[in-house]
């Protein structure tokens, strides 16, 4: 996949993987990773500012695996950013699809 459609792309998916259910950072780097191919790299930092701009809020929770793991909430501020995001994924798609088909308008 070409690296700017993910790039475009992944904040979308990992608020929406997130809205659907609590995960800890490598449960995300691994549900991600089946919609498109991401790293931890990748991922951890997105974590972080997305934490920062107050979409997540984060709370530890007893592995059976090992030490304790960070789990990420969808906060209420990340819903509505959720949404947005999504609305405007929508449009962008919508454009570039009636485009592509040459039945669309390419207007701004």
């Amino acid at each position: 996949m070409n690296p700017q459609f993910k790039k475009g792309v992944l904040e979308l998916i990992v608020l929406e993987s997130v809205r659907r259910k609590d995960r800890y950072g490598y449960e995300l780097v691994e549900e991600v990773s089946e919609i498109i191919d991401v790293n931890e790299g990748t991922i951890y930092p997105l974590l972080k500012r997305l934490t920062n701009e107050h979409y997540f809020e984060t709370y530890l929770r007893e592995s059976s695996e090992g030490p304790p793991r960070k789990y990420y909430h969808l906060t209420a501020a990340g819903i509505l950013y959720l949404e947005k995001l999504a609305a405007e994924w929508e449009e962008f798609q919508a454009r570039v699809n009636g485009f592509i088909l040459g039945n669309g308008s390419h207007q701004s």
